[in-house]
This record gives C-alpha cells, sequence and structure tokens, in this order.
C-alpha cells in the first residue's frame, strides 16, 4: 500500500499529537504559524483531502451507516407488518355506513396507504427542518437528536394500543409521522458529515457505503420477518388462506409478531447514540461558518485520534479571530448571499438537477419499494394455502428481492463510484429503469412469472446500481459549505414528495377494476399501467440528470467555485456535456503520482503528495541547476530559479506576490484534474505558468 501514497508535506519528526496515534500529523501545530486564515483555511482542508484511508474514516461510515439502517429498517419494515396489522386489527364483518368494524381481516387500502405515506411525509419535514439547523447551529449539535427521535417514535408504536378515543390508525399515523421527522433528517445531516470528512479520493465510497446500509436495512426486516414467523407457526399454520380464518390465538400470534418486527428497528440505533453525540464538528463547517479557524484545527486534531472535540487555548483563540477580523474570505450565510449564489444559472441548475431527479426517482422506488408484497403478490410469488404460507412467501420473496437485486446494486455503486463517477452511474441507471419499465409495462401479459421476476429483480439492482444511490450522494458535494446541508435536504425532501405522491397513485392504479375476492394476478389490472408510467418518470430523470456536474475527484471546494478566477480558459461546448466528465478516476483504481515534470529537479522518480502541500525535497535550492519552461522547450535556470515552483503550486514570482498581500494558492487538492492556463497540472497543486 505504501508504494501508492503520497510522501508526507513535512519531515518524518515532527512533533506528532500527545496522547494519539503517531501515524497522524497535528495538523494544529503544522499551520499555526501562519498567520494567513486564508491559507491555514486552505493547507488544513487539503490535508483531509488527501490523508490516506484510516480508522476514522471507517468509524464515520459505520456511524453514520447504523443511522441509515435503522431508517431503511422502519421505513420498509411496514410492508411486512401490514398482512398483521390487517388479522389483528380488522377482523370481522365491515358495518355499512360506517369506518368501524372489520374488513374480513385484510387491512382497508385507505390506512395502507396512510400507514406507508405518513413516514414520508414526516421525512419531508425532518428533511428541511434539519438540513437548515445544520446550516444554522452546526452539524454536531443536531446529529443525535434525530436518531433519538426514530428510538421514541419506534418504541411508541410497538407499544401501541388502541381505546374508544383514539383508533389504531390514528396512533400509527402519529407515530410514523414523528418517525419519518427523525429518518428525514438523517438524511442531510449524515450524508454531509461524511463527505466534509472524507478525503476527496475516497468521498464517493464512503458516501455510497453509508448509503448501502439502506440495503442492509431491507435485509434485515425481511430476516426478522421470517423468524418471527416460524416461531408462531403452531398459531399461525391452522388456518387457510383467508385472512378471516385467523382464530384468537392465531389475532394473539400475529399481534406479537408485528410489534417484534417494528419495535427490533430501535435496537441497532440505541448503540449508535453514543458514537453520534460524541462525534466531533467538521472542519469545514468551523472554517467557512463558525470562522473558528484555531477550533478548526483542533476538531482536525480531534477527529484523526477518535476524541470527542477538539480542545483550543481560548486566549489564542481570541486572539486569531480578532486578527482575523474581516480578512477570512469565505463568505456568510444569509438571506440574500442565498438569492445571489442560487440566481446564478451555474448553480441554480445544479439544485434543480439533484431536486427533480429524486423527485422523479422516489415517485418509482416508493412506488414499487413500499408495494412489494403486492408486487410478489400480483407475480405469484406471495400467496399461500394459509396464513403462515402466506407471510413466509412474503418475508422469502422480500429477501430474494435485497439479495438478487438491491444489496448488489448498492455494493457494484460502492466499488465504481470513485472510478466510473456519479453522473455516468445515475444517467445509465435511470436509461435502463427506463427499457426495463417499458418491457415489463407494454408485454406484461405475454411474460411468465419467472420472466416478471427476473425482470422487477434487475430494475431493483439498477435502482442502487444508480440513481437511488447517486441522488443521496451528489447534493452531498456539489454546494458550498455553508448550503450544503440545505441544499441537501430540499432535495432529500423533494424526494420524499415523490414517495408521498407514489403511494398516493399506486396501489389505488394497482388495483383499479379488480374483481371482490380476486387472488393473484387479477387483484392487479393495472400493473402493466403503472410500469408504462414509471418508464416515463425514468426517461424524464434521465434527461434531468444532464444538468448535474460530476463531482469526481474534486474537492468540495473546487466544486463550491472557489479559485474559478484561476481556471483559465472555459471548457469547449462538447466537454460540458460529455457524460464522462469530472476529476481523474479514482477510489479503487490504484494510481501511483506521476512525474509531473521529469525535468524539474527532485521530481525525477519522486512520489508526489496529493493536494496543495508539497514534500519539502521538492523546493528549489541555492546553486540548483533547474529547467524552466518557456514556449515549447525548457532552459537553464542557476541560482535565480524564477520559473521554479514552490510547494503550494506557486513560482517564485507568485510567492513573492502572496507575501506582499497578492493571490492565495488556487484549490487544486484531491485527484482532480484542472486546466490552470497554459501547462496545468491538478495533481497536488503543482503548476507551470508559461
Amino acid at each position: 500500500m505504501n508504494g501508492y501514497l503520497p510522501e508526507p508535506a513535512l519531515s518524518r519528526n515532527v512533533p506528532r499529537t500527545e496522547g494519539g496515534n503517531g501515524a497522524f500529523h497535528n495538523f494544529h501545530n503544522d499551520y499555526s504559524h501562519i498567520s494567513d486564515p486564508n491559507l491555514r483555511r486552505r493547507l488544513a482542508l487539503a490535508e483531509i483531502d488527501k490523508v490516506p484511508f484510516g480508522w476514522y474514516h471507517v468509524r464515520a461510515v459505520m456511524v453514520a451507516g447504523i443511522g441509515f439502517f435503522t431508517d431503511s429498517y422502519n421505513i420498509f419494515a411496514i410492508n411486512l407488518v401490514t398482512s398483521l396489522l390487517g388479522i389483528v386489527f380488522w377482523q370481522g364483518e365491515p358495518i355499512p355506513g360506517s369506518n368501524a368494524g372489520g374488513n374480513h381481516g385484510v387491512l382497508p387500502q385507505a390506512v395502507s396507504t396512510a400507514l406507508k405515506a405518513a413516514t414520508s411525509g414526516g421525512a419531508v419535514i425532518g428533511q428541511l427542518g434539519f438540513g437548515w439547523l445544520a446550516d444554522v447551529v452546526g452539524r454536531r449539535k443536531m446529529y443525535g437528536v434525530e436518531l433519538g427521535i426514530i428510538i421514541i417514535a419506534t418504541f411508541a408504536q410497538a407499544l401501541a394500543a388502541p381505546s374508544y378515543a383514539v383508533t389504531m390508525t390514528g396512533l400509527m399515523i402519529f407515530w410514523r409521522v414523528l418517525m419519518g421527522i427523525g429518518i428525514g433528517g438523517d438524511y442531510p445531516l449524515s450524508a454531509v458529515i461524511t463527505s466534509e470528512f472524507a478525503p476527496t479520493r475516497w468521498r464517493g465510497a464512503m458516501m455510497a457505503a453509508v448509503f448501502s446500509m439502506q440495503g442492509t436495512g431491507q435485509f434485515a426486516a425481511a430476516v426478522v420477518a421470517l423468524i418471527t414467523t416460524i416461531s408462531f407457526k403452531g398459531a399461525l399454520e391452522d388456518t387457510t388462506s383467508s385472512f378471516d380464518s385467523c382464530h384468537d390465538a392465531c389475532q394473539k400470534a400475529g399481534d406479537r409478531a408485528w410489534r417484534i418486527i417494528i419495535g427490533f428497528g430501535a435496537v441497532p440505533a440505541v448503540f449508535a447514540m453514543y458514537w453520534r453525540l460524541t462525534i466531533p464538528e467538521t472542519p469545514r463547517y468551523t472554517f467557512d461558518v463558525a470562522h473558528d479557524i484555531e477550533k478548526a484545527h483542533a476538531d482536525i486534531k480531534a477527529y484523526m485520534n477518535n476524541e470527542a472535540e477538539g480542545v483550543v487555548d481560548p486566549i489564542l483563540q481570541e486572539k486569531t479571530k480578532l486578527r482575523q477580523g474581516r480578512n477570512l474570505r469565505a463568505p456568510k450565510a444569509s438571506w440574500r448571499d442565498a438569492f445571489d449564489y442560487f440566481s446564478q444559472w451555474k448553480n441554480f441548475k445544479v439544485l434543480f438537477g439533484t431536486t427533480a431527479s429524486w423527485f422523479l426517482l422516489d415517485l418509482a422506488f416508493y412506488g414499487l419499494g413500499l408495494n412489494n408484497s403486492i408486487i410478489l403478490n400480483a407475480i405469484g410469488y406471495s400467496h399461500g394455502d394459509t396464513i403462515y404460507q402466506t407471510l413466509i412467501n412474503n418475508a422469502l420473496g422480500s429477501l430474494i428481492l435485497v439479495c438478487a437485486g438491491a444489496i448488489p446494486g448498492y455494493w457494484l455503486t460502492v466499488f465504481t463510484i470513485d472510478t466510473i463517477g456519479r453522473k455516468p452511474i445515475q444517467i445509465i441507471g435511470f436509461a435502463i429503469l427506463t427499457i426495463l419499465f417499458c418491457i415489463i409495462g407494454f408485454a406484461y401479459k405475454s411474460l411468465s412469472s419467472g420472466a416478471l421476476l427476473a425482470l422487477y429483480i434487475l430494475a431493483q439492482l439498477f435502482f442502487n446500481f444508480g440513481p437511488n444511490t447517486t441522488t443521496f450522494i451528489i447534493p452531498g458535494e456539489c454546494f458550498p459549505t455553508r448550503y450544503r446541508s440545505t441544499g441537501h435536504g430540499l432535495s432529500a425532501a423533494m424526494g420524499k414528495i415523490g414517495a408521498v405522491i407514489a403511494q398516493v397513485i399506486a396501489q389505488p392504479l394497482m388495483s383499479k377494476g379488480a374483481p371482490p375476492h380476486c387472488r393473484g394476478t387479477e387483484c392487479q389490472p393495472w400493473l402493466n399501467h403503472l410500469m408504462q408510467i414509471f418508464a416515463f418518470f425514468m426517461f424524464c430523470g434521465t434527461l434531468v440528470s444532464f444538468l448535474l456536474p460530476e463531482t469526481k475527484g474534486r474537492t468540495l471546494e473546487e466544486l463550491a467555485g472557489e479559485g474559478e478566477e484561476d481556471e483559465g480558459p472555459k471548457p469547449s461546448w462538447r466537454s460540458r456535456i460529455r457524460i464522462f466528465g469530472g476529476g481523474k478516476p479514482a477510489g479503487f483504481e490504484t494510481m501511483k503520482s506521476p512525474n509531473l515534470l521529469p525535468r524539474s529537479p527532485g521530481l525525477r522518480g519522486k512520489q508526489m503528495r496529493v493536494g496543495i502541500m508539497g514534500s519539502p525535497e521538492l523546493l528549489p535550492k541555492a546553486g540548483m541547476k533547474g529547467k524552466k519552461r518557456k514556449g515549447n522547450s525548457f532552459e537553464s535556470v542557476n541560482e535565480g530559479y524564477t520559473g521554479s515552483v514552490s510547494s503550494a503550486g506557486r513560482t517564485v514570482r507568485e510567492e513573492e506576490e502572496f507575501r506582499s498581500g497578492g493571490v492565495l494558492p488556487g484549490w487544486s487538492a484531491g485527484w482532480g484534474f484542472r486546466a490552470m492556463g497554459g501547462v496545468g497540472m491538478g495533481m497536488g497543486g503543482w503548476r507551470v505558468l508559461c
């Protein structure tokens, strides 16, 4: 592994962080001597962008991922307990002209739709509210609050019981809306915290790994439902295929089963609470929103040493704040600044692309995902001769869909997103889903049950190796720090609005014209037309995705537009519409640092540190002969060495301008390529100005 890592910015005998792992720099000490706050910010953030993958990154993924496991479990578990709720609370004959009475052991369609849409409705509130608050008061202060809401609401659902004053429907909807608020808050917080702590090279894989826990949550829900059903086999087996054949012992078993399935969703969240409450604030927020340079350096040190919070000298902290004054160039968030930023088409089109693509995706993803049991029943894979067999087949069918389609799709994204890129995966995923839904929709009656199941599994695969993952990742990268969480929350909220609409239209459309007491495919006569509608949504998602930027291999500061004034000529229109755009391949494609200037002193055969800091060995020394690029050739330079490259990517002439109050080095940390005008190299921030 060492053969692929860059050399450290400083010599190996610098002081290490006390009490921590000696393998990591004390970045606070490294840059405390630099008085310019803008340069200190850039140097420190560059260290985050290029630091080797380590335990602190694994911990960040695990802490955020457990929350997503809980979110997914609670969202999709309702799909597995609707049958149980029906046989427990809706037994008996319905009372004409009244909402009271039973429904022959079947959950009424209106109640089923309300329960499934309630979580998504609450999530809209949570995504907007927590997304905005995380940009106002900080990521750390809000992280853990949303998980506490999920835990309380989940246990409350498991213990809920109807009374004369409150029906079971009202109780479940109330607690699922509250749980949805917590789940919604987890989306922007987990995405932004992961992206702001991740190195550029591994950022996509880390965010995709967090989101892949959604598949693990679906898998766990199906496993718990399967185990619970088998545990109550004796009481559930002595029935017929009709749900109104469930006797007293069957109803008692069903009541216990659904409470266990729902309540288990809070267990992993309890274990994640401590880690969420003790994670330090992201340095990017402390730098760019709180404008506290010293605290940001201390938080970097704390994060890399697995500490809860960075400790800073308050006197030094106040002196730095007084010294920096208004010199820190990171703009402050305000309504006027937000309007000015998003009123520019280049910024607004990104926000429109993230919101519209997520909205169009969730129309189909949740329209199908929360109705898996209905889809499986329609293609003949969830029906049984007894209630027990029906519940077993429903759980097994969900397991097949998750294991064969969803989980492989999530992990294909993890292993390829930093090499293929976000935008290509999203566009190709939308396009393939369009084709699959067209086949199912227009050839539905001529396809066998096996062919329908195979196509549905492929759809699950390309949902997750496609837009379901990338719509979560891109909004966490493409907005500036001061609006990153709000932008992600707004994008996610539009997705959940799509999920609510999907629940309102999907089940009524599927069952339109179904005869009473139907079985199998005849209960969903409009399923093919629903697939045709979803195909149209996926086609629109393909078009909207072309508005998005490629974020692969580019730092968050580059994506926010910092340093655009130094980028040189604008790219041609052909390069702007390329699908495979963005930075250099990264992620799981191993790359050795290249010899960017083979004739420059100290660069032959050397590895370069990725970022804006270079090794001291690369600095020009007195008496050293070097080469200076002039036109299309190099010319020798003696002690003057006016054309050499400094460790921050500046020529000596630029260095003098900088020390006299001139420009700062442009952003080029990470693994991306940026044309700097003339001859430009984006690796490590090294460039030659001709």
